[in-house]
């Protein structure tokens, strides 16, 4: 990726996190681009309740998968994350 993208302020994004690892291309940012179907563009530190809440609905960001240099979330943890599913939990919130 070569130019350098903003936040929704116009500044620079910041690092979400790099242990673990996170973004769409795991540079630790909410970087994204056109083949990003999910839009994986929200920065959070995740808890229990909504690491929970991915799991049962399909997205178990729990398990560690050392295959693919994924050591499982908890409590705490930075995440990039799909705008999307940022959504449907909030809606689910309200």
């Amino acid at each position: 990726m070569d130019k350098i993208q903003k936040n929704v302020l116009g500044e620079n994004l910041e690092n979400c996190s790099n242990d673990p690892l996170t973004g769409w291309y795991r540079d630790g940012c909410c970087n994204t681009d056109e083949n990003d179907h999910g839009v994986h563009t929200v920065c959070a530190k995740v808890t229990t309740e909504f690491l929970e809440w991915c799991k049962e609905a399909g997205n178990d960001l729990i398990t560690p998968h050392p295959e693919y240099g994924f050591p499982g979330l908890k409590d705490g943890d930075g995440w990039t994350y799909s705008n999307y599913s940022f959504l449907r939990k909030s809606l689910l919130i309200l």
